[in-house]
């Protein structure tokens, strides 16, 4: 029985042209690099008691520090994924990588507020671009059905290394002094930065070389403005895809920012401890990141619309979680619902990024999930720690936990409008492969 496209889910695709073993070294090299931008935004967030206590800083300068580098991911992410399309991806991964590790080695000797803020904002611009053109890159070496799995697994990339940059940088930050939690993140992204140029090139990615000027290739990889315009806003469904997204994870830049100085704070851990506390919970919706793009992978494979339900119930179970475990007492219960909050409110990505493939043409792929990134970090990661932090001046820093998840339930309602024209938009995206592959044969 033939399988109709609305139910299947099939995209614009094009086979990969390298090996597996390749694939999956490119992966593997591409993640480490997403770890060690997350390292190096989030180590930030283990030492916020130690830059609160010794440089007086009020909750919103400490907000503002950590909103900075995703406000200027959200708007930058967009021109910079333009210009890698463009110059090539690997050559921009690596230039961006350079930067953001030197900048977060500008933090270490930041002697100041005003110099801190000024570091973080180069480690904005060099971080902009990077999970868009990432994700592209990791997309165009894999079959089309991993796209779920893999778009998650990648993307948890930043929870893990959220992660490994609060343990580590509390860790490092209580033996050595929170210059060096700083100077270890930049250390690792430089190492990683020399190993991706000397593996990964833009020969290897692509064998065949870029299309021909004037070719039919060339303009669908270099389309108008217009044209670019177009394809990126092609319908409602991928607009609620990029809005949804941002809005869930308003609740995930809030909790990344806020958890360690919420365990110092209510828990009476010390800043190392606290760092780790707080390691733990994102660890869980790093798991959760990948889990949920799995789960939503097989529930999916002949059923495309149960992309939007999966990450219906994701916003809506990790919502409610939040809200009521903090209004619960400090305790177990309350760590328990912490938890479940934590492991579903990422969810969303997996199903996202592949409706964002499904949604949008190969060649435009990496501007595609830079428009996404804009959403998540215009939406969701760049008001989230700043909002709850402006919000914990007035009302306690648990008071504004309280009220954050809210969020969560207009992502929920944003994804049921995107389900309801899904369907169509994927026949309309089938219809316009269908005429370009007949314009190839003739």
């Amino acid at each position: 029985m033939a399988i109709h496209v609305a139910d299947a889910g099939i995209d614009i695709q094009y086979t990969p042209k390298v090996s597996r073993t390749f694939a999956w070294i490119v992966f593997a090299l591409t993640f480490g690099l997403l770890l060690s931008d997350y390292m190096s935004r989030q180590v930030l967030n283990a030492v916020f008691p130690v830059l609160k206590a010794e440089w007086g800083l009020s909750d919103t300068q400490l907000g503002s520090l950590n909103s900075i580098v995703s406000l200027l991911v959200g708007l930058l992410t967009f021109p910079l994924s333009l210009l890698a399309d463009r110059w090539g991806r690997v050559r921009s991964i690596v230039l961006m990588a350079a930067l953001w590790s030197l900048a977060t080695a500008a933090c270490a000797v930041a002697e100041n507020y005003g110099q801190m803020f000024a570091a973080r904002f180069f480690v904005g611009v060099g971080e902009a671009a990077y999970g868009s053109v990432g994700i592209a890159v990791i997309i165009a070496v894999f079959p089309p059905h991993l796209r779920s799995t893999l778009s998650g697994a990648f993307l948890a990339g930043g929870a893990f290394g959220s992660v490994l940059g609060m343990a580590l940088g509390g860790f490092i930050g209580a033996k050595l002094g929170w210059r060096w939690a700083f100077g270890a993140m930049a250390l690792f992204g430089v190492a990683l930065v020399i190993l991706y140029a000397l593996v990964v090139t833009e020969k290897r990615l692509n064998p065949d070389g870029p299309p021909r000027p004037g070719s039919a290739a060339a303009s669908a990889r270099f389309p108008s403005l217009r044209g670019l315009l177009a394809g990126l806003f092609s319908s409602v469904s991928v607009c609620c895809a990029y809005a949804g997204s941002g809005l869930q994870l308003f609740m995930m830049g809030s909790m990344m920012a806020w958890l360690p100085s919420f365990a110092n704070r209510y828990y009476a851990l010390p800043p190392d401890r606290a760092g780790l506390f707080a390691a733990v919970f994102v660890l869980v919706g790093a798991v959760g990141m990948t889990g949920c793009g799995i789960i939503t992978d097989r529930l999916s494979r002949n059923f495309a619309t149960r992309k939007w339900s999966v990450a219906i119930a994701y916003s809506l179970v990790s919502s409610i979680a939040l809200i009521v475990g903090f209004h619960l007492p400090n305790g177990p219960a309350q760590l328990a619902l912490l938890a479940v909050g934590m492991f579903f409110v990422a969810g969303t990505t997996g199903p996202v990024g592949a409706m964002v493939a499904n949604l949008t043409h190969p060649a435009i792929h990496a501007t595609a999930f830079a428009t996404w990134s804009l959403a998540n970090n215009i939406l969701g990661m760049a008001p989230g720690p700043f909002l709850t932090g402006a919000l914990a001046d007035r009302v306690g820093l648990l008071g504004a936990l309280q009220w954050m998840p809210v969020v969560g339930l207009a992502a929920a309602a944003t994804f049921s409008l995107g389900r309801r024209t899904y369907a169509g938009a994927l026949q309309r995206i089938r219809a316009q492969q269908a005429l370009e592959n007949n314009g190839k044969t003739t």
